[in-house]
């Protein structure tokens, strides 16, 4: 029997660290809130050097388990959806701008997500609900001169309407598709007047909202986007 080679691979010094501290957590023994231990202390514990915890913690921050602050002790955070997606960030910027069919894609799978969000909308929303959409709103008429209020206004209706869902997962899922396309957004609404349809659109969702009715919610939703889909280009065109 010819036996295959199975080398064994030494590992960093940093990347044994962050195995262990990273088992720590997932066991429980150190909590979302929990300070972490000192460096000196992890010095002692594991025998290393500084450097090495250091580059294992920063490790830990970019997977979003804790949080480093200058001047004080790391905090072992709770993993929300939210800071799961913000790890992605950066990656998904870098693919959306190597390719326009990336964001193409984008652009579709955002259609399929908010036809969606808006028909649990409209079988959920409740008074408060629709008073909070009817002032971003109004917040959003108010921005028709000031492009980076009225974009900032269009992506928190958007994310509201996931909000009423309840399920903090498609909140963060909105928020990170908007945050992801305003990378890629031309700006041409101020300037060629089509802010006032924006508008005219997100009345006519919240009114099919607050009618209940699923079917229509959807449809309005699915005609604002598919006309507003041409307002993202890649930079330069």
């Amino acid at each position: 029997m010819v036996m295959q080679s199975e080398p064994i691979i030494r590992r960093k010094l940093s990347d044994e660290v962050f195995a262990r501290l990273k088992a720590l957590i997932e066991t429980g023994e150190l909590q979302p809130g929990d300070e972490m231990p000192s460096e000196r202390m992890l010095m002692e514990r594991f025998q290393v050097g500084r450097p090495a915890i250091r580059e294992a913690m920063q490790a830990l921050a970019n997977m979003g388990l804790i949080e480093i602050s200058h001047g004080e002790r790391a905090k072992v955070l709770q993993p929300t959806a939210r800071s799961l997606l913000r790890q992605v960030d950066a990656a998904a910027k870098i693919m959306l701008a190597a390719s326009s069919d990336s964001l193409e894609h984008l652009k579709s799978a955002r259609i399929f997500f908010e036809r969606g969000m808006a028909r649990e909308a409209a079988s959920r929303a409740d008074a408060g609900d629709i008073a909070a959409l009817a002032e971003i709103l109004k917040r959003q008429q108010a921005a028709l001169e000031e492009s980076d209020a009225f974009i900032a206004a269009d992506m928190a209706f958007h994310t509201r309407i996931a909000q009423i869902s309840g399920n903090p997962i498609y909140t963060a899922v909105s928020e990170a598709m908007l945050g992801w396309l305003k990378e890629y957004h031309t700006e041409m609404l101020i300037w060629t007047g089509r802010e006032n349809v924006t508008l005219t659109e997100h009345e006519e969702i919240i009114d099919c909202i607050r009618s209940g009715n699923p079917d229509e919610a959807e449809q309005a939703m699915i005609r604002h986007l598919e006309r507003s889909r041409t307002l993202y280009a890649p930079k330069g065109r």
